[in-house]
């Protein structure tokens, strides 16, 4: 799906002028040919109007009016405006509502201000509508060093990363561009006392990958389409001219949080640039022998990318260009990995936020995550003809093989010891990744308990659980996924689209913690979407066999679904698939390949 169908099927309004974009950067003859320096932006802008006025305080005439698209010129005459009138020290104020998440900043256009002056506002982004109205935390979480020391609902707003609550001077009968950030909500506050301001056009300024929605999934559940839909958009808010975790914060390439981007990516839109960008660029950041964002994990997830990409696209190139950083990975990992099995690699053991307090269960599955990185790497040295490294890849991980301990309850090592092979994948499930269903799950390593569950042939309870805990967000109002979610937040919460009843938790404001608590934490975050590449593997049922997609494999997982379609890209072009269930159970099943695909059992 374009992302120009995309905004029209969900009803958003874009203005017409906003959606074209050149494919050249042509620069005047007054350069002279001097462009040194000089970077083309990769994104496109649109801009949206207004969905809802959420909310209207004080003197506000016509809030309306802002609803109606725009043309994007201010003009001299006050008359079809919204006007915002304060008179002594009360003030006029109004939060809209775009109706999803998105990515970008602001543009105001003002008419004529009585008196004729330039009035001074204040503009709070939000991706609730309780942020909209929160101040800012007095201290940053760095200068805090702890999120104890952070008051939540009332002391957790920030502008790290991006600044999302600024005051500024509007000119009248002009205009102003500001903000970037991840946003849904706007609150505009008119500071200046005794002032009427004529405001004629509010739009949210889209920054967004012009790219097509080349895979698709479609089911009898409606709530399943929503999901992968959702997870898709995700991502996509987060493929900027790199691939961030989160567009409000987090607006950086963290290798280990790139899993489930990359894999979302691969079964959405495929090949992407923004891939290849983000790790020649991390790449440059973190030289050998540092490790990738200085965590030795993350530099692990590296060879767990770079393997799962090329499976999918068959990049070559790209693999050789970074062969001396892949072979210089495992002879890193080699040093730090003693004769026993010890481990030491530094850097820090770390899986998810969520699994930090269970220290034993870290080790488990930090430990895992090395053996399986070292199986990617050793498929890797195998593919650059690399027999040498090959080898010590695989006694890396033989050495590792030594000393496996049990999970210790924890739901993200047991998922991980499956995908190492450390651990039998109806056992892991039974005893640790499926008890309480979605309960224990995290919106990164859900990822890797649905694969878990999928190696059990889990597949009916995994789309039980994406259901409920992915769903979950959902049903308060998310239309991208959260950086944290706890289905337990959930029991007394209000929407985010709404201001929190009284005797209501603010699922915002009153939970999270580690580096993200309260306002502080990320509602879109690439992550999360782990279910839309999940959905398209296990339920459309499409497994890589061989590197580009030369050779796939289609082994259609239904559970109480009826049926099920979609598309899967590929480097060939898109794999149609449907499938359904008759009334004896057996799915009949439609498959169109491209030219030079090849199907096998």
């Amino acid at each position: 799906m374009h992302i120009k169908s995309f905004f029209v099927a969900t009803g958003i309004a874009l203005s017409a002028h906003s959606l074209s974009a050149s494919a050249q950067l042509n620069f005047p003859p007054a350069f002279g040919g001097d462009t040194l320096g000089i970077r083309q932006d990769k994104m496109t802008r649109a801009y949206i109007t207004p969905r809802r006025i959420v909310w209207a305080n004080g003197n506000v005439h016509n809030p309306e009016l802002l609803l109606q698209p725009g043309t994007g010129q201010t003009d001299i005459f006050g008359s079809g405006m919204c006007v915002l009138e304060n008179k002594g020290d009360e003030k006029a104020s109004i939060i809209l509502d775009f109706g999803r998440e998105l990515h970008g900043g602001l543009s105001l256009l003002f008419s004529s201000c009585s008196p004729a002056k330039t009035p001074l506002v204040r503009l709070r982004f939000g991706e609730s509508v309780e942020e909209t109205c929160s101040e800012l935390n007095t201290k940053s979480l760095v200068e805090t060093g702890s999120n104890e020391k952070m008051d939540l609902k009332n002391n957790t707003a920030t502008n790290d990363h991006a600044v999302r609550d600024m005051e500024f001077l509007m000119p009248y009968y002009g205009g102003m561009e500001v903000g970037n950030t991840g946003y849904r909500f706007v609150r505009i506050d008119l500071l200046t006392p005794d002032i009427t301001v004529n405001f004629k056009e509010v739009s949210a300024i889209f920054r967004y990958r012009n790219i097509p929605y080349r895979g698709s999934f479609r089911c009898n559940d409606e709530r399943l389409n929503q999901i992968w839909n959702t997870g898709a958009y995700t991502v996509h808010l987060n493929m900027q001219d790199y691939i961030w975790d989160g567009i409000k914060r987090d607006r950086l390439i963290w290798l280990g949080d790139l899993h489930p981007e990359t894999s979302t990516i691969c079964h959405v839109f495929g090949s992407d640039e923004s891939f290849y960008a983000s790790l020649d660029l991390a790449c440059k950041q973190y030289p050998l022998p540092q490790w990738l964002n200085g965590m030795s994990a993350y530099s692990l997830w590296y060879l767990i990318i770079q393997h799962d990409w090329y499976m999918h696209n068959g990049n070559l190139a790209f693999l050789q260009k970074h062969r001396d950083y892949i072979t210089g990975l495992v002879d890193l990992v080699d040093s730090k990995v003693d004769a026993e099995g010890n481990d030491d690699l530094g850097g820090g053991r770390f899986l998810d936020w969520p699994s930090s307090p269970n220290t034993d269960g870290v080790w488990s599955g930090y430990r895992a995550l090395i053996v399986w990185a070292m199986q990617d790497a050793q498929r890797l040295c195998q593919v650059l003809g690399d027999k040498a490294h090959e080898e010590k890849a695989a006694a890396v991980e033989a050495r590792l093989r030594k000393k496996v301990k049990d999970p210790n309850h924890l739901k993200q090592a047991a998922a991980l010891m499956v995908m190492a092979g450390l651990m039998d994948a109806q056992k892991a499930c039974s005893d640790y990744v499926a008890v309480g269903g979605p309960k224990g799950f995290s919106t990164f390593y859900g990822y890797y308990m649905l694969q878990a569950m999928a190696k059990a042939g889990r597949y009916e309870e995994a789309m039980d659980i994406i259901s409920k805990f992915w769903g979950g967000m959902l049903d308060l109002g998310a239309t991208t996924f959260w950086e944290d979610f706890d289905l337990d937040w959930t029991r007394n919460a209000g929407r985010i689209d709404e201001f929190v009843p009284e005797g209501k938790d603010d699922i915002h404001g009153d939970f999270g913690a580690y580096c993200y608590p309260g306002f502080r934490h990320s509602f879109c975050h690439g992550w999360a979407s782990g279910p839309t590449a999940w959905l398209s593997q296990h339920v459309l049922g499409v497994e890589v066999v061989e590197p580009g997609c030369k050779k796939v494999r289609i082994q259609p997982h239904l559970g109480n679904l009826q049926w099920v379609e979609g598309t899967f890209p590929t480097p060939k072009g898109e794999i149609y698939l449907r499938h359904e269930k008759g009334a004896d159970g057996k799915i009949k099943s439609t498959v169109k390949l491209p030219s030079g695909i090849k199907r096998v059992k």
